[in-house]
């Protein structure tokens, strides 16, 4: 019976010396806060660290254009709902925000050297007047580049002229243009080649994404400018 009262010195001492070994090592010690217990607590996604987003250039493209290149991205309309745009070099020229754009064929003009906007105009081309498409781009100085982006109906009221005047901007797919066809184009006046910035998806009941129209077109890029223009 005398020991009763040592035993239970002793076990006090071991229970009071326990707790302060498994405070000290939840704690992190003295001055550690709680860093240890959030550790014990935090969810395994929130302790994975967060990737950085990736870096974005002109017109939301993935990588920065080289030197006197013109960064650009044509999207073209999605059905007759959402609206085209068209980006040069951070700068939105045509889109449904800046009210500019319309059903049939949306054109913006840039100088070549420059790359200051010209003009930028839309074309109705299922119940407009094709001379109006015809007046604007027939008379285009050399180096001019020409942004074309579709929206609902682009080739009703084409005509072989028009087809040709496109051809000789650099456009091999136009002369396959359909009615609902969805088409986005850079070309140039004066070029020698067809351009390699060209999309075409024609209108398909079998493979639309939307009922009536295909996909919408993204396209991005990088042009040279021009040295010189007349």
């Amino acid at each position: 019976m005398r020991l009763a009262g040592p035993l239970r010195i002793m076990a006090l001492v071991i229970s009071v010396g326990l707790t302060w070994l498994v405070a000290s090592i939840l704690l992190g010690g003295p001055g550690g806060g709680f860093p240890r217990i959030q550790q014990l607590f935090a969810s395994p996604e929130n302790s994975v660290t967060a990737e950085p987003r990736a870096r974005k250039y002109k017109c939301g493209l993935p990588q920065p254009c080289p030197e006197e290149h013109l960064a650009f991205r044509v999207v073209s309309g999605a059905a007759n709902v959402i609206g085209p745009k068209i980006c040069l070099e951070d700068r939105m020229l045509m889109s449904s925000v800046k009210d500019n754009v319309g059903r049939g064929l949306n054109i913006a003009l840039v100088n070549g050297v420059s790359g200051e906007l010209i003009e930028a105009r839309a074309f109705d081309m299922w119940a407009g007047d094709v001379n109006d498409l015809l007046k604007f781009i027939r008379p285009l100085h050399e180096g001019t580049l020409v942004f074309v982006a579709s929206y609902d109906d682009p080739a009703t009221k084409m005509n072989e002229e028009t087809r040709k005047l496109f051809s000789d901007l650099g456009s091999k797919n136009v002369k396959d243009l359909a009615f609902r066809d969805s088409w986005v184009f850079v070309g140039a006046k004066g070029v020698q080649n067809k351009s390699p910035f060209e999309q075409h998806v024609k209108n398909s009941k079998h493979s639309n994404k939307y009922e009536g129209w295909p996909e919408a077109l993204e396209m991005e890029g990088c042009i040279p400018r021009r040295t010189t223009a007349s």
